[in-house]
């Protein structure tokens, strides 16, 4: 298994620049992929991104199959009008709080953020098969004992 890239290397500007690309790509498409539309805003012929970019899709993976706990997510705050970075708490019944007060106007550009961000926080071996554990179900992790 390949590490996240550290900071400051080519790769892992390589995977930001490739991510970008298909951001900027997908504006004025409902919803988010990390695809690259070879007309921009049109999803008729799509490539790039995952499709071309193995580093790019494990990494992704890794990123998207992250603990509950202190997760980054998108909140909606104003109707398909803008979206701000929460974290979740991990805790059943316990909302989500802001992570940062800057408030976007687009889905792709927050998606975006919080790749970068994933990016910052996360260990180079995250998700490794050494942090495996046996499920999300156990009782440390916030179930009500039945």
């Amino acid at each position: 298994m390949e590490p996240i890239p550290k900071k400051g290397t080519p790769e892992r500007q390589r995977l930001i620049d490739e991510h970008r690309r298909c951001v900027d790509s997908m504006k004025g498409v409902a919803g988010f992929s990390v695809l690259e539309c070879r007309t921009p805003g049109d999803t008729t012929e799509v490539g790039g991104g995952i499709y071309i970019d193995p580093t790019l899709r494990r990494v992704l993976l890794r990123m998207r199959g992250e603990r509950p706990r202190g997760k980054l997510v998108v909140i909606c705050t104003k109707i398909e009008k803008e979206w701000r970075i929460g974290r979740l708490s991990g805790i059943r019944g316990v909302p989500p709080t802001f992570a940062t007060d800057e408030i976007y106007t687009s889905e792709q550009e927050i998606q975006h953020a919080i790749f970068l961000m994933r990016l910052d926080e996360l260990s180079e071996s995250y998700g490794f098969p050494e942090d495996f554990d046996e499920g999300w179900k156990r009782r440390d992790d916030n179930w009500p004992a039945t």
